[in-house]
């Protein structure tokens, strides 16, 4: 930990101010664009400040799991790449992407946003598949929240290709839509010292003591967490920051309905 960031930026917070001149619970300027890979079924392009992330979506037909042999299918998978930061490395994921990617999955998982029921095409044999790949371009801090928020957008705008029944013809879409419900949004604060803030720049994720991302509903259901860093937070510090994340998600829930 680089000691006289920590300690600029503690400086600021003291002032009420970020080390970016936003406020504690501020995001950085966010930009949404869907639709954005022709080759995928859907896609989302987001950007928040200057972290900026594509996912798009690839729909499969595979033989479901066995102890969910009338359901569908869905994986997360990111990779970090040396375009994205020159601190990432080219190769098999990190546990850095591992672990964003799970995250990711859990509060799409947990929310039951898709109704997997409806993927399942024949019982113990063929469901629909949903492989979410996402893609940072370039990381400024806070790569969860923006892979998180483009991978739902990116479900928002996919639509099923055609299928016969036996093949798929990607060249052919429908009208059909992927069957989703309530759809989640991730929130992550940081804990610096004393304070709590919404959305880390990198700066300010090199001198976090801990964080913790809530992924929650429109009417305030919690659906999962993670929490990241090397230092214990307390029963307070984890309502708290649970509070700060539902407040700034209704920020964040308007992208939804932009794209």
């Amino acid at each position: 930990m680089n000691k006289e960031l920590r300690e600029s930026i503690l400086k600021s917070l003291k002032e009420g101010i970020r080390f970016d001149g936003r406020k504690l619970d501020e995001f950085r300027k966010i930009e949404v664009e869907t639709g954005s890979i022709n080759t995928a079924e859907g896609s989302a392009h987001v950007k928040i400040g200057n972290t900026e992330v594509l996912a798009g979506i690839k729909l499969q037909i595979e033989e479901p799991y066995p102890d969910t042999p009338d359901e569908g299918m869905m994986m997360v998978g990111m990779e970090l790449l040396p375009l994205a930061n020159p601190e990432f490395e080219s190769g098999p994921p990190t546990e850095e992407a591992i672990e964003i990617s799970r995250v990711i999955d859990r509060g799409i998982r947990e929310s039951k946003c898709i109704d997997m029921k409806k993927l399942n095409v024949k019982k113990g044999e063929k469901s629909w598949a949903v492989m979410v790949d996402i893609a940072p371009i370039n990381d400024a801090g806070n790569l969860l929240d923006a892979g998180s928020l483009a991978a739902i957008l990116a479900l928002k705008n996919t639509t099923m290709p055609e299928f016969d029944g036996e093949k798929i013809d990607y060249k052919k879409k429908t009208s059909k839509k992927l069957p989703l419900g309530k759809l989640p949004v991730s929130v992550t604060i940081a804990k610096i010292g004393d304070y709590f803030i919404v959305d880390p720049s990198s700066e300010e994720e090199e001198a976090l003591d801990a964080k913790l991302t809530v992924a929650s509903l429109d009417d305030g259901t919690l659906c999962a967490m993670q929490k990241a860093g090397y230092k214990p937070l307390s029963e307070d510090d984890i309502m708290k920051m649970i509070d700060m994340s539902l407040k700034a998600a209704k920020k964040l829930r308007v992208y939804h309905e932009k794209a």
